[in-house]
C-alpha cells in the first residue's frame, strides 16, 4: 500500500508539473506572439495625445464635410472595418475614422468608459487634429450612443447622423445580454493570457468564423484582413471593451435625459439579417426615429450587422446625401 501511494503521489507531482510547463509555455507563447504582433503593428493615421494619452485618427478625402466614424463594441480595427466605406466616399466627402481607447491603434486607458468622457475625448481628438465642421456622424452599433451624445454636447458641429443598425437608447437601456463578466471574466481572461486565444485563430474555421457577421470582409484588401486579425488578438477583451459592455445601460440614460429631439438629419439604416431580423429589434429601430424632428428610416436587404460591409455603396449614398442637404 505504501508504494502505491508513493507511486499516486509522484504522478500526481509529474501531472501537475506537466500542467505547469503546458501553461508557462502557452504563456510565453502569448507574450512573444504579442511583442511580434506590436512591432508589426504600425498606425496607418497618426497618433494624438488625448487627456494624455495617444488615440489614433485615421483621416482623408476632400470637400467641406467630414464623416466622422464611431465603430461599434468589440470592432479591433475601426481602420479596416470602415475601409469599404471611406474608399466610397473619399472622393466625395473628408473622412475620420477614430479609435477609441482601447481600440485599434490607441492606447489603453485607465479613465471609466462612461459616454459623456468618450464624447469628450472625441471633441478633443477632432480638435487637436485640426479637424474642422460641419460633421455628419456615423454610429455603427454601440457607437450610436456617444454620436448621439456627441450632437446633445456640440450640436453647432453636427450636420447629421447615420446610424448602421445601431441600437436605440432606449434598447440599451434596458438591454440585459450583457457580456462583461463573461469577457472579463477569469476563464475568458486566462485564455488571452495562456495563449488558447491566440491559437484557436491559427483555425481557418475559426477564423472565418470571427467575420462570418462582416460577409468574411469581402470588400476589405487581403493585407488588411491580416491586420484586422493583428489588432483582434492584441485588444480582445482588454480592459476598455469590458468597461464599455459595464457601462451600457447607465450610459443610454444619460442619453436618454439629455436632448431629444435632435434638430439635425437622423438616417437610421437597419440590418435584414438576412432575412431573419427579430421583431422587437425592428420596432427599436423603427421607434429611434423619435430622436429626431426629420429622421429617416431604411431597412437594408441582404445584410448582416455590419451592413457596411455587405452594402457600402447603400450606406456611402445615404452619407452623401445628409452632406449634400
Amino acid at each position: 500500500m505504501k508504494k502505491w501511494g508513493k507511486r499516486l503521489r509522484i504522478t500526481a507531482i509529474a501531472g501537475l508539473a506537466f500542467i505547469l510547463v503546458l501553461l508557462g509555455s502557452g504563456v510565453v507563447y502569448q507574450q512573444v506572439g504579442k511583442r511580434n504582433d506590436l512591432n508589426n503593428f504600425t498606425p496607418p493615421g497618426k497618433l494624438y495625445k488625448v487627456h494624455g494619452e495617444n488615440m489614433h485618427l485615421y483621416a482623408g478625402g476632400q470637400g467641406d464635410v467630414t464623416v466622422v466614424m464611431a465603430s461599434g463594441w468589440g470592432t479591433a480595427n475601426p481602420y479596416v472595418d470602415y475601409y469599404p466605406l471611406y474608399d466610397k466616399l473619399a472622393p466625395y466627402t473628408k473622412f475620420a475614422v477614430y479609435d477609441r481607447f482601447g481600440y485599434g491603434y490607441s492606447d489603453v486607458t485607465d479613465k471609466k468608459r462612461d459616454v459623456d468622457t468618450i464624447a469628450e475625448e472625441l471633441h478633443e481628438l477632432l480638435t487637436t487634429s485640426g479637424q474642422q465642421p460641419p460633421y455628419i456622424l456615423v454610429g455603427h452599433s454601440l457607437g450610436s450612443l456617444e454620436t448621439l451624445r456627441y450632437a446633445q454636447k456640440y450640436p453647432n458641429e453636427v450636420k447629421g447622423i447615420v446610424m448602421i443598425d445601431g441600437g436605440s437608447p432606449e434598447y440599451y437601456a434596458k438591454d440585459e445580454d450583457n457580456f462583461a463578466d463573461v469577457i472579463g471574466g477569469f476563464m475568458n481572461q486566462f485564455r488571452i493570457q495562456t495563449g488558447l486565444f491566440r491559437l484557436s485563430l491559427q483555425s481557418e474555421p475559426v477564423l472565418e468564423a470571427s467575420r462570418a457577421n462582416r460577409n468574411n470582409l469581402k470588400f476589405v484588401p487581403d493585407e488588411l484582413k491580416q491586420v484586422d486579425t493583428t489588432a483582434l488578438l492584441l485588444n480582445y477583451g482588454n480592459a476598455n471593451t469590458v468597461d464599455e459592455l459595464r457601462e451600457i445601460n447607465a450610459n443610454a440614460t444619460v442619453v436618454m435625459n439629455n436632448i431629444k429631439p435632435l434638430s439635425v438629419p437622423l438616417t437610421i439604416l437597419t440590418a435584414d439579417y438576412l432575412g431573419a431580423s427579430e421583431p422587437d429589434w425592428d420596432q427599436t429601430q423603427a421607434d429611434f426615429t423619435s430622436w429626431s424632428t426629420q429622421a429617416k428610416h431604411v431597412t437594408v436587404k441582404d445584410s448582416e450587422h455590419y451592413i457596411h460591409q455587405y452594402h457600402p455603396e447603400q450606406v456611402a449614398d445615404e452619407i452623401l446625401e445628409l452632406a449634400a442637404k
